[in-house]
């Protein structure tokens, strides 16, 4: 049997001028992870990941794991995150108002009130009812990001066989789509899912023979010491 290893990336910078990009709070989280790991003697045949920086970032810190040392990850940008931001905006301008509450001003700083317009906005999204206008360039439909991350990774299984452990550094909504690749539950679970998944946690898939199981989700051992787990993050 062959092995999928999905970490979700670092705490990204959040509120900053670019959320894309590791705190320093997560670049710790993911060296952890690492100094975790290589006394464990866990060892990789490849290294995948998106192009978003906070995916790569993640990568490099894993990159000594992996053997023949190379000198970044594989990127495919299948496996980068949805974005979040067209869908928050489309819902404002279309719907919050309609749905009860303030539409607030954007960007939203404030993590609870993101998550308040965030989470309608995903449920919205992927029903088909959040409809872009011709200025909405970043908008990607539910289904195309449920092909693209569900092609991506039969085509990972299809290269790497054979007992092959292959490490993809990624983000929440990826590792959830992923997850309803494997165990076949509704899209509705997906989003539910994907607000589950901390910052570099663990999910391993493994497959072989036809077959195709979970046997991790969102594992976080190397953070469950009391003095580590002030670093357990969920954004």
């Amino acid at each position: 049997m062959s092995e999928l290893i999905f970490v979700r990336h670092g705490q990204a910078s959040f509120g900053k001028e670019s959320y894309d990009k590791l705190s320093e709070q997560g670049v710790e989280q993911v060296r952890i992870l690492a100094r975790h790991w290589q006394q464990n003697g866990e060892e990789f045949d490849a290294v995948y990941s998106g192009n978003l920086l906070r995916q790569r970032e993640t990568a490099n810190e894993l990159l000594s794991l992996v053997k023949h040392q190379p000198e970044q990850s594989l990127e495919d940008p299948s496996f980068n995150e949805y974005n979040g931001d067209p869908l928050i905006r489309i819902y404002l301008r279309d719907h919050c108002a309609a749905d009860g509450n303030v539409v607030p001003e954007w960007p939203i700083r404030d993590e609870r009130l993101f998550q308040k317009m965030f989470e309608p906005a995903t449920s919205k999204w992927i029903r088909n009812e959040l409809v872009p206008h011709s200025d909405d360039t970043e908008f990607e439909y539910w289904h195309d990001f449920q092909r693209r991350v569900h092609s991506a990774i039969d085509k990972i299984m299809e290269n790497h066989n054979d007992g092959s452990r292959v490490l993809i550094s990624t983000s929440g909504g990826v590792i959830a789509m992923a997850m309803q690749r494997v165990l076949q539950f509704p899209d509705e679970q997906v989003i539910t899912t994907n607000w589950m998944v901390r910052n570099s946690s663990v999910t391993r898939v493994k497959y072989g023979r036809g077959k195709i199981s979970l046997t991790q989700f969102n594992n976080l051992a190397h953070l469950e010491r009391p003095d580590l787990q002030h670093l357990i993050t969920y954004r």
